[in-house]
């Protein structure tokens, strides 16, 4: 099935993409691995300024190295999303993969690749991040419906996303397969270089909570967390953030100063750029995601990358990555319970168990293995 021409359409450099980047540039890489051709059709204009609650979209990182991307969509200007579906349709692609992770994007996307169609030959697969949103807003189920309706199938990497894409294109294939393991990162380091890397002190125990701050990641929970009982007795414990708020942070300085944790936490409230990100995994020990609702993380598979047990909750498809007492803990999104889980971490030596048990299950999410599937997908549509 290799040696075919591919456009994936989706963020990419110099798009931050909140993940999204990486993954898209990593999975052009295993593509091409395959033995594909592979283009990469971006964004030159992902979010007005008015919806984008971050500093800045943009990273000033290099461009990642062999990978061919295009910025043509503006995902306000329908003038770009014709003339993007245009330049896709004349290159008669075998496949065409969108990201499809937001509503507000389903009317450039769904018009994109309603011209590809136009083709008669270009197989339109899309990786629904997402089908039904965190944060509903009105639009969301027609611009939603619009963009599925033009696509032959999909890949899901939740369960529960799959059960979501059942209720709007039952009839269409799909295939569930888990988020891949990011290992593009870099090499693991010890702590005490990591630590060193980032100015922490080694000696200190550090939970991480990784990642853009938004209401559904539950960092509210975890700072709750962090005044329990269990937690103010685990000494030299400290709540490692990095991640940029794209929401207002008073709220949680709010908490902080509630709970008097200010000489608990060390805040890096910046966008971590990639170059950075396995020093904030290797100085920890323990990596948090209290979750309220989620379809599936990214934060896992880099924890996995970095052998480094996790405490999540029992929401959307987080616990289908992370087997309960063999990699980490699964809890309800409740503060009681993951101060509780990450009290046990710490008080029942159950680190290098979870560490010998991450080694051996991570082998399951490669890269190949979701080239695959995407193969398997397209040879049903």
């Amino acid at each position: 099935m290799a040696g075919r021409r591919i456009v994936l359409v989706g963020p990419a450099h110099p798009l931050r993409g909140g993940g999204m980047s990486t993954f898209n540039e990593r999975l052009a890489v295993a593509f091409q691995e395959a033995g594909d051709k592979v283009e990469i059709v971006s964004f030159s204009l992902q979010y007005p300024s008015f919806l984008f609650p971050g500093k800045s979209q943009f990273t000033d990182e290099p461009a990642p190295q062999g990978i061919t991307i295009k910025s043509l969509i503006n995902s306000i200007n329908p003038i770009s999303w014709i003339r993007a579906g245009n330049y896709i349709r004349h290159q008669k692609p075998d496949l065409v993969i969108f990201r499809y992770w937001l509503p507000f994007m389903g009317p450039a996307l769904g018009t994109i690749a309603r011209i590809v169609k136009r083709n008669r030959y270009s197989r339109i697969l899309a990786i629904t991040d997402n089908v039904v949103p965190h944060e509903k807003r009105p639009g969301d189920v027609p611009f939603t419906k619009y963009f599925l309706s033009a696509c032959h199938g999909f890949l899901t990497m939740s369960r529960a996303v799959q059960q979501d894409l059942q209720r709007f294109e039952p009839n269409k294939p799909n295939l569930y397969l888990p988020h891949p393991l990011y290992d593009n990162f870099g090499p693991a380091e010890s702590k005490a270089e990591a630590c060193a890397a980032l100015g922490l002190d080694p000696n200190v125990r550090y939970l991480l909570f990784f990642g853009f701050i938004r209401a559904y990641k539950g960092l509210d929970l975890l700072l709750e967390a962090m005044a329990m009982p269990a937690l103010q007795a685990v000494p030299d414990l400290k709540l490692l953030i990095a991640g940029e708020f794209y929401e207002d942070a008073k709220p949680y300085y709010e908490l902080i100063e509630k709970h008097g944790l200010q000489d608990r936490l060390v805040l890096r409230t910046d966008f971590i750029p990639n170059a950075e990100v396995r020093h904030y995994f290797c100085a920890a020990d323990l990596v948090v995601q209290p979750y309220k609702h989620a379809t599936q993380s990214g934060v896992t598979q880099v924890a996995y990358h970095f052998d480094k047990p996790m405490v999540v909750t029992n929401v959307g498809g987080l616990a289908e990555l992370v087997p309960a007492g063999e990699v980490g803990y699964v809890v309800e999104p409740d503060p009681q319970a993951v101060a509780s889980a990450i009290s046990d971490f710490y008080t029942s030596a159950k680190a290098e168990t979870f560490v010998r048990n991450i080694a051996r299950y991570k082998a399951r999410f490669s890269w190949s293995r979701f080239v695959e599937a995407v193969y398997e997908l397209a040879a049903k549509v």
